[in-house]
């Protein structure tokens, strides 16, 4: 999947109480209600709208000032909404103002790891993923509740299998804490810079949060990982829908995820099988379908008969779109155990023109990555869906990020509907798309590209979306994850973090090297053509800004291509870099230039390269790359970039359901 650089009703609970929210305090209003028995009305401008919102983070309110539509600054009733995924129901529009109003300012009582906290909540800034279905017809709205429900036991399954739920209540009570759990996912902090410091932590001590598909003594010695591929029961140790388990021996025992967590499985089986039940109309049928092949599949940990009823979904057969399973590996330490997730989004129909434009070529575009991947990779023949687009209603389990969002995505991972070439692909095209996204990521491009070369990044959204189309495209092209070398699958060959940073890699080079090809098919515009890499290039800066590791030293897939890529485009020369030189934003000393005229030529032989990694399952190959551009300085300004992309918080996407 590419990720970005960077989603009234309330779900039931997530601690065991609520907080008393206290009584508005009285404002004075600009009405004329005084001496005439009625109250004045409350006057809500004494902060920024950005401030409201931070603070109201950092409080763990779950309420999000929309916009300032008529530009009063003044939260007006219409610009209020209450927002999912918090253990609380939201306040009132005024008991909400009240307590963010009268929130402390600069505490100095606030010991080191709150500080800490803060700016853990501070790296990320809040972005509204909002949807109405209050004219939609009462078949829909049933739906949405449904999949609300759905949402939330995902939401409940995800905490047991990351280690969240076992450590909820050592969380510390102050609400920064708590909003930082509730948001992170789990303890720890993820922010660039907060993550590197030992005492950020939701809990008092910071104590490591264990996953709960290893055992805890395991994954308390160094490189656990390796331990399990080197026992001889690796095949189903590592097994994408299986825990591990310690047996009395000193041994470990793969447990299949319906075994390890039955109550949970089971209660997300019947509430996707009242999902079912619910949809009445003919129209849905295929969804209906998938519905009850992913209940069945909950219980019997086969995926193959969801994923097949998954693959037969598309724009002509329904108005929804879900994906609900174990799918993704990056959560874990060992990059193998698929993380169960829901995305729920209405069907945009917005896809067809693109589709029209790339089917005819999907062939071509397989045949000539083989070409560039070379021996042992042969072209196959590939029947895949170009992808369709979505509009995000809500994202749980391991799809909803702390910080970013998921843009594209491309599924099945395994399996025969992934080997055969039969998966969906899909596009995210409400995810940071708002004005206050695309403001703050001009405000980035520009702080590190000269003048001309900022003239290349686009005004619109679509250049990007093609980028995240062909990259998406490009997951099911070429050696993917089902491929072989010598009988041994990548995350074999490569071991599982790397296998997933070599997948995006050779996505991510794809969607570059394929725009040429298609601007010589005359698909796409040469103007085109430059905005996509242009906006390619920026949104890989964005990833370097993040980190290359997790702060528990986990690799960052899309840190780590997005530094291979700044690192080879500088060593094609189709990007350099001049200590002196003006960036465009007329401030910042130290520029990027993007040299078009060299960008085809980078992106060929950056294709040849990775994806030759790729088909030979050349470990050493792409670690040499990772040594050279993630793990040193030397090529890749890493600081620089990051501290020119860390002025602007990365969006951290809430959500908000009216039904």
């Amino acid at each position: 999947m590419r990720a970005a650089p960077v989603l009234v009703a309330v779900l039931s609970t997530i601690v065991a109480c609520k907080k008393t929210e206290p009584q508005p305090r009285q404002q004075t209003g600009s009405g004329s209600g005084s001496g005439s028995g009625l109250a004045a009305p409350v006057v809500r401008n004494a902060l920024p709208r950005a401030d409201f919102n931070r603070i109201a983070v950092e409080l763990n309110l779950p309420v999000y000032w929309i916009a300032d539509t008529n530009n009063n600054k003044t939260l007006d009733s219409e610009e209020f909404a209450s927002l999912l995924f918090y253990p609380t129901q939201a306040p009132t529009i005024d008991q909400a103002y009240d307590q963010i109003v009268h929130a402390p300012r600069n505490d100095t009582a606030v010991d080191k790891r709150r500080q800490l906290v803060r700016q853990d909540l501070a790296a990320g800034r809040p972005t509204l993923v909002m949807n109405d279905f209050t004219s939609a017809p009462d078949e829909d709205k049933a739906f949405v509740k449904q999949m609300l429900v759905v949402a939330d036991l995902i939401d409940k399954l995800y905490d047991r299998t990351t280690g969240a739920e076992a450590a909820r209540s050592k969380v510390a009570p102050d609400p920064e804490s708590q909003s930082l759990f509730r948001r992170n996912r789990g303890t720890q902090c993820v922010g660039p810079v907060s993550s590197k410091e030992a005492e950020c932590s939701a809990v008092v001590g910071a104590p490591k949060m264990l996953v709960d598909v290893y055992p805890a003594d395991l994954q308390a010695k160094d490189g656990f990982c390796k331990i399990l591929e080197a026992d001889k029961g690796a095949e189903a140790l590592l097994g994408h829908f299986n825990v591990v388990r310690a047996t009395d021996s000193g041994g470990f025992v793969a447990t299949p995820y319906p075994a390890a967590y039955p109550e949970e499985s089971k209660a997300i089986s019947q509430a996707l099988t009242v999902a079912a039940d619910g949809l009445k109309n003919p129209k849905e049928a295929a969804l209906v379908a998938y519905l009850r092949a992913a209940a069945a599949s909950f219980v019997s940990n086969d995926w193959v008969p969801a994923d097949e009823a998954w693959s037969k979904m598309n724009v002509d057969n329904s108005n929804w779109y879900v994906r609900v399973g174990p799918d993704e590996v990056y959560w874990e330490p060992c990059a193998t155990k698929a993380g169960y997730h829901l995305s729920f989004a209405k069907i945009n129909q917005g896809s067809r023109a693109w589709q029209s434009k790339l089917v005819p070529v999907q062939q071509e575009m397989e045949d000539l990555i083989a070409a560039k991947a070379g021996a042992p990779y042969k072209s196959r023949k590939v029947t895949f869906h170009l992808p369709d687009f979505i509009d995000i209603v809500v994202n749980a389990g391991d799809d909803r990020d702390p910080l970013g969002a998921t843009i594209g995505q491309s599924l099945p991972n395994w399996g025969p509907v992934s080997a055969e070439g039969r998966g969906r692909t899909v596009a995210m095209i409400n995810i940071n798309t708002d004005a206050d996204s695309r403001a703050a990521r001009k405000r980035q491009m520009e702080s590190l590209l000269d003048a001309d070369s900022a003239k290349l990044y686009p005004d619109s959204t679509e250049p990007g979306l093609l980028s995240t189309i062909l990259h998406e495209a490009a997951h099911n092209l070429g050696p993917a994850h089902e491929y072989k070398v010598n009988g041994k699958d990548d995350d074999v060959v490569f071991t599982g973090p790397i296998a997933s940073m070599m997948e995006e890699l050779k996505a991510q080079t794809a969607a570059l090297f394929l725009l040429d090809f298609l601007r010589t098919k005359g698909v796409i515009t040469e103007e085109m053509a430059r905005q996509s890499f242009s906006d390619s290039i920026v949104w890989a800066f964005g990833h370097v800004s993040q980190g290359m590791y997790t702060g528990d030293k986990q690799r960052k897939a899309y840190g780590n291509l997005a530094a291979i890529h700044i690192g080879t485009l500088l060593d094609k020369g189709a990007l350099s870099w001049d200590a002196d030189k003006a960036a465009a934003n007329g401030t910042d000393k130290g520029a990027f230039t993007v040299h078009v005229d060299k960008l085809a030529a980078a992106a060929d032989a950056m294709m040849i390269e990775f994806g030759g990694i790729k088909a030979r399952g050349d470990r050493a190959a792409a670690e040499k790359l990772i040594a050279r551009f993630v793990d040193a300085e030397t090529v890749v300004p890493h600081k620089v970039i990051s501290e020119r992309f860390l002025r602007e918080g990365k969006p951290s996407f809430v959500y908000s359901v009216k039904h």
